[in-house]
């Protein structure tokens, strides 16, 4: 691709070429409009729409039955400069050369989470009813703040609220909304559980005395999400908590007594807990009963971040495991996780609907007062966005076609990878295993015995690194009580043991290497700890 050279001729709706570059301009305003209003979907335009989205998805077809690995390993340097290089003001005049252009500098090199070597991050291969959902969500265009934008739409998203609400237990009252993904819903939900626990300031000047003293306990395993939600909602820098976990890296709940009881002597009012059902990291629960009655003693809202955990709602086998959720305030979910939907689809459910009012405005040019009494069902009312997706859409097919025990299976038989990965690992010398997840990932670390522990770190490093220069695999990485590990996060029920044994081997054999070329370095520096035995 030259991205320098003249654009080639542009091609009109009929496919014919015109007889001008599209770099000419055409002579008169009018002349312009009528350009550019071909290329607007409308009932004239249903065949070239027709035909650029079969266009598109048979590019897409075609690199999805030839990936061979997950990606190419093609560094930024590499794509920067072809990106830069575009000349956004000359366009190309037609969509075949636009995807010739775009599959350069995206398709070839895209990462592929359908691959069963894909194993880095929480993004799952994704449902094709889903994927029907969100082409037409995209043409059809609705924003789901009002119902003049939405229309049936509304209720969509509405019965798929009521039916998550319902499969978590949160009772009659429950409501909620959906979310571009979980920092959104936690940040969701920490703006209700601080409005909660200011709701008694006199005034604006109890208020804002009350304000700086708000805290937020949180597992130390917990998402880095709900330090942001802190900051973005004006708390002090160290209103959050995290408390202590237990061997498996669950809140540990004696811990949780002392912080709240230290929060008390301190007169520093716990506006919200905050527990995690699928940490990022280890894939742990917190245990949820535990925590309920101690939030319930000590009056404090309960968050449930199960924006991971929550295809366990689906699972025909492991849906005790969130035994307890059904007494939070809140929950997180994020379908686009553990639903095997596309980015972005994830929701924020509460006990009390009544809770929404916190984060509502009226605008007279869009949702005025008058529309409640009048009972125009406008879901900005409770969103903290106002344009929205229909991403309800892409769920509301995928349980009309596939149905929720299909979902289920699916996630019971990724958690079961997670089972056989965890245990290849923890019986391989090669490796250390972090603890063992209920969900479906696994923490490990390339340390053989008597290994020093720094070399490990930069060998471990290197080798994450060179899978992704490879493309072979992808895999993720993280800090393990100060140590570099490495993290499967397994999404795909078409991940095999041999996949995961595969994926092993490469580690083992980029790090030992790495090892041995770096053995004389290490050692110069001061002996550190040694590995132990696996």
């Amino acid at each position: 691709m030259n991205p320098s050279a003249d654009p080639v001729d542009a091609v009109p709706l009929d496919g014919a070429p015109t007889s001008a570059p599209s770099d000419v301009k055409p002579t008169s305003p009018g002349a312009v409009v009528d350009a550019a209003q071909a290329y607007l979907l409308a009932n004239g335009s249903v065949d070239h729409y027709r035909q650029s989205l079969v266009d598109g998805v048979e590019r897409v077809a075609r690199r999805v039955a030839a990936v061979d690995r997950p990606f190419t390993g093609v560094t930024p340097d590499e794509l920067a400069p072809l990106v830069g290089g575009i000349e956004l003001d000359r366009p190309l005049g037609d969509h075949t050369t636009a995807l010739n252009e775009l599959d350069e500098l995206w398709l070839r090199d895209a990462v592929w989470f359908h691959h069963p070597r894909s194993l880095a991050h929480l993004n799952c291969p994704v449902a094709i009813p889903a994927l029907l959902g969100e082409a037409m969500l995209t043409a059809v265009n609705p924003s789901l703040d009002t119902w003049d934008q939405s229309a049936g739409a509304t209720f969509i998203e509405r019965r798929l609220i009521e039916w998550t609400a319902t499969r978590i237990g949160l009772g009659p009252t429950a409501d909620g909304i959906f979310t571009s993904g979980g920092t959104q819903s936690n940040l969701h939900a920490l703006l209700l559980a601080r409005e909660e626990a200011v709701a008694h300031a006199v005034d604006a000047d109890a208020r804002a005395a009350l304000l700086p003293r708000l805290r937020i306990l949180t597992s130390s395993a917990g998402h880095f999400s709900v330090q942001k939600a802190a900051k973005l909602l004006g708390l002090a820098p160290d209103a959050v908590i995290t408390v202590e976990t237990d061997a498996a890296r669950r809140m540990c709940p004696q811990a949780l007594d002392r912080e709240l009881e230290r929060c008390q002597r301190a007169d520093l009012p716990v506006m919200a807990v905050v527990a995690t059902a699928g940490t990022t990291d280890f894939g742990t629960i917190d245990p949820l009963p535990e925590l309920v009655g101690r939030c319930a003693a000590a009056g404090v809202w309960l968050h449930v971040d199960a924006a991971y955990g929550c295809g366990l709602l689906v699972s025909p086998t492991r849906r005790h495991l969130l035994d307890g959720i059904e007494q939070a305030d809140s929950v997180t979910v994020d379908y686009h996780k553990s639903f095997f939907q596309p980015v972005s689809s994830s929701a924020l459910l509460v006990r009390d609907r009544q809770v929404l009012r916190h984060a509502t405005y009226h605008a007279d040019y869009l949702n005025p007062a008058r529309a409640v009494a009048e009972r125009i069902p406008n879901q900005v009312d409770k969103s903290l966005q106002t344009t929205r997706r229909f991403d309800a859409l892409k769920l509301w097919l995928t349980l009309r076609v596939m149905g929720p025990d299909a979902i289920g299976a699916l996630f019971d038989e990724v958690c079961l990878r997670a089972v056989d990965a965890w245990a290849l690992a923890d019986a391989d010398p090669r490796f250390e295993v972090a603890a063992r997840s209920p969900l479906s990932t696994v923490v490990f670390r390339w340390c053989p015995a008597g290994t020093d522990a720094e070399l490990a770190d930069e060998a471990n490093r290197h080798a994450r690194a060179q899978l992704t220069a490879s493309g072979a695999a992808m895999v993720a990485g993280t800090m393990v009580d100060g140590r570099a590990h490495l993290k499967f996060t397994l999404l795909n029920p078409a991940t095999t043991s041999a996949d995961v044994t595969l994926v092993l081997d490469l580690i083992a054999e980029h790090a030992g290497r790495y090892a041995h070329d770096h053995a004389s370095e290490q050692s110069d520096r001061p002996a550190d700890l040694s590995c132990s035995v696996a």
